[in-house]
């Protein structure tokens, strides 16, 4: 479905003429934060990545990303369902094909875009262009790992042309050399608490234990651990974590 662009968009260099979606279009309508990151990211990034995600998401943030595998794919998972992916191909293309049933969940249960028409050809340009669209939509930008050469510091380009803050995971010495450079220009920002973070961009009348999140709305009628554990998988634990709910006698209670 074609849909009206954005105002954010409008007002890039490299103009989207058009803009296709599948899915919830009120997505847009709610204070977005960028999440993006390496293809090749550590267990501790991917981890960190769904588990600021799922706050993010539970603090009513929409997650952006592009889709891709790694950190794209953990900040899609750990936000579902308040996210959104733009995608370098037309929306009846799903690359790459082993994201193939995020990305139709992602258009069930989130939001897909694309500036491109149903069958228009590919380009390896289009995952360059993708960046600017991500980062534009957002107020701030999340880069969780790159490399020197990564494409992310692309979309770190385009947050420091559009004024937009960026943040990042911190890391051992010789990794994720990308963002480290970004600190040590002092062009980012590392996030120390992953929950003073949220705090920064979470609405004004929504405090995060009381937005609606799928998986307490869950807990909070099912009780049983393995009816959880079947239906969030390994989610569960990171919320008793986080502190948002009680596991005991394999019954969870929501906090």
């Amino acid at each position: 479905m074609k849909i009206a662009i954005p105002h954010k968009l409008l007002e890039l260099k490299e103009p989207v003429k058009e803009l296709y979606a599948a899915g919830n279009l009120k997505l847009l309508e709610r204070t977005c934060i960028a999440v993006v990151g390496s293809r090749k990211a550590l267990l501790y990034t991917k981890h960190m990545t769904e588990k600021l995600s799922s706050m993010l998401s539970s603090a009513g943030i929409v997650v952006v990303s592009g889709g891709a595998v790694g950190v794209d794919a953990a900040a899609h998972r750990g936000a579902m369902p308040n996210t959104i992916a733009v995608l370098p191909t037309p929306l009846n293309v799903f690359y790459p094909k082993v994201n193939s049933v995020l990305l139709k969940e992602i258009a069930n249960r989130g939001l897909l875009l694309s500036e491109y028409a149903q069958n228009s050809p590919i380009s390896k340009y289009n995952f360059v262009l993708r960046n600017r669209i991500v980062t534009a939509l957002s107020s701030a930008l999340v880069i969780a790992q790159a490399d020197l050469k990564s494409g992310s510091l692309r979309s770190a380009e385009y947050a420091l042309k559009c004024g937009i803050p960026i943040y990042v995971f911190a890391h051992r010495i010789g990794e994720s050399e990308g963002t480290a450079q970004l600190v040590k220009n002092k062009q980012a920002l590392v996030i120390e608490d992953l929950s003073e973070f949220v705090k920064i961009f979470a609405p004004l009348d929504t405090k995060i234990s009381d937005t609606k999140d799928e998986l307490l709305v869950f807990c909070s009628k099912n009780t049983d651990l393995n009816e959880c554990l079947k239906k969030f998988g390994d989610k569960i634990y990171e919320y008793e974590l986080a502190g948002k709910i009680a596991i005991s006698n394999m019954r969870v209670k929501v906090l």
